[in-house]
């Protein structure tokens, strides 16, 4: 029997073992960071913090402890959120010898601009690092409703392990040997989810959603390409499949932040009142002062950083982006 540890008990981790743990030869754990959400978790069998409503079965495994919850994993699986992996994945540092890990977050770390892949092979020391990623929110994951999703390595007999470990049913797996491009697209589609809610606090409607969509879509590619990815990895499931759900999703964290922002709120008041990590929040500065110093042309990307961090009105950012000179739709 296969031993498979996820690293995080927050949505998408709860998520996520429930549907391994209806696979076929799999033995669940799940760890929490956290010894007081360990505890609830242990009592509630349910995550009624992040997950409500779905039951956690006994079968699934839970620690607290990470020397007891990886010992003897043939896979580790991470879903840290980025502004608290380096910290979080540290606790697991030399409890294996070069684990194979996936990595399912999202975003980029700020200052370094590393990665998550980069800063668990960078802690654990080890080469062994995939990243999934797809449209997938844990609300309907964690209820076996059916997606597909990406699973990028750079060893190919690694890939298809991980898929034949993810894939089900309800979840079909492709491999791809993009990890660049599939990592860089699951961080840049929050950027333009936080663009797409703020359309929809503002009233724009479905014309301007869908253009916003398009255009954000290329805006990815060329800072994508810019970093060594394959613009055809946008056109895939970690990029156009993963962008649509995030900006029309009534689930997307990132789209209700940029709608909430678009009805007038500010950036403070809704973090105050939001339990769950946003990533396209912090993402959106990170790509921005990338994309600055590389001379890279991200009108829209650049918009929401400007609401977000300056004081631009979400009025202000669509006529900035709206304003600029007309050229060819290629880019």
């Amino acid at each position: 029997m296969m031993k498979v540890t996820v690293i995080g008990d927050g949505a998408f981790g709860t998520a996520i073992a429930l549907h391994l743990d209806k696979q076929a030869n799999i033995e669940v754990r799940m760890w929490s960071a956290q010894s007081e959400q360990y505890e609830r978790l242990s009592v509630d069998r349910e995550n009624k913090k992040y997950l409500p409503g779905v039951p956690i079965p006994e079968s699934i495994q839970l620690f607290d402890d990470p020397v007891k919850a990886v010992a003897g994993a043939d896979l580790w699986v991470s879903v840290i959120p980025t502004v608290y992996l380096r910290s979080t994945i540290s606790r697991f540092r030399g409890l294996e010898k070069s684990p194979a890990v996936i990595s399912l977050t999202k975003g980029v770390e700020q200052n370094t601009f590393l990665r998550p892949s980069e800063i668990i092979s960078e802690i654990l020391e080890t080469d062994r690092v995939m990243v999934l990623s797809g449209p997938t929110h844990a609300e309907e994951v964690s209820r076996g409703l059916p997606t597909s999703v990406a699973v990028a390595g750079a060893d190919p007999i690694l890939t298809s392990m991980a898929q034949q470990v993810f894939n089900s049913n309800r979840l079909r797996v492709y491999t791809n040997s993009d990890l660049v491009g599939v990592e860089l697209a699951g961080a840049l589609k929050n950027v333009i989810g936080i663009a797409a809610g703020i359309s929809d606090g503002l009233g724009y409607g479905d014309n301007a959603k869908s253009a916003l969509v398009t255009r954000g879509l290329v805006e990815m590619a060329r800072f994508g390409v810019a970093h060594g990815a394959d613009a055809a990895t946008f056109n895939g499931l970690a990029g156009l499949g993963d962008l649509i759900t995030t900006c029309f999703s009534q689930y997307g964290r990132n789209r209700r932040v940029g709608e909430r922002l678009g009805r007038g709120e500010s950036l403070q008041q809704i973090l105050a009142n939001t339990t769950a990590v946003c990533e396209g929040v912090t993402t959106a500065k990170s790509i921005y002062e990338r994309s600055s110093k590389m001379g890279l042309e991200l009108p829209i990307m650049t918009a929401v950083y400007r609401v977000l961090y300056e004081g631009l009105t979400p009025i202000e950012g669509v006529q900035q982006v709206l304003s600029r000179r007309s050229g060819s739709e290629r880019w």
